[in-house]
């Protein structure tokens, strides 16, 4: 079996495998892209969104996306019960407004957690309202802090 590799700079001959393999849950719009890049700033493809119906590069953490919705924890444990066998996903949560999740989304991504590798939350980002990409977003300080830390821990740190 084979990961999937890239060239990490044009002309270094060095390849990064996918290291993050993003399944955005509920559809892809401003959140994911910025979460995507926040997980490979550089762009040399350590994290890529999987397409719908795409397998799970070999040697890539699976990585679901949701917003901190009910809809969003109903989409993930939809996709949790069709798992399989597959290595256990994280699962990344981007708040969708800038006050915690209500009663009964809290409920069910708790209910879910011993299915998931962990769990990282993305602290609701007004910029992402008002800029036409995620390359833009990630020109803001409030977007690079949480890129950071999304990073230090999913990194573990």
């Amino acid at each position: 079996m084979i990961t999937q590799s890239v060239t990490s700079t044009p002309g270094s001959g060095a390849a990064v495998g996918l290291r993050y393999a993003l399944i955005a849950v509920q559809g892809y719009g401003i959140a994911e892209a910025t979460v995507e890049r926040m997980l490979d700033p550089e762009g040399v493809g350590v994290a890529r969104v999987l397409a719908p119906g795409e397998p799970i590069p070999y040697g890539s953490q699976p990585v679901l996306l949701a917003q901190t919705t009910v809809w969003g924890a109903v989409k993930v444990e939809e996709m949790l019960r069709v798992w399989g066998p597959l290595p256990k996903p994280r699962l990344v949560l981007i708040a969708d407004a800038p006050a915690r999740p209500v009663a009964a989304a809290r409920y069910r991504f708790r209910a879910l957690e011993g299915r998931l590798a962990g769990t990282a939350t993305v602290p609701y980002l007004p910029i992402l309202r008002a800029v036409e990409g995620a390359t833009e977003a990630l020109e803001h300080k409030d977007v690079l802090a949480a890129a950071g830390k999304l990073r230090r821990t999913m990194e573990g740190k």
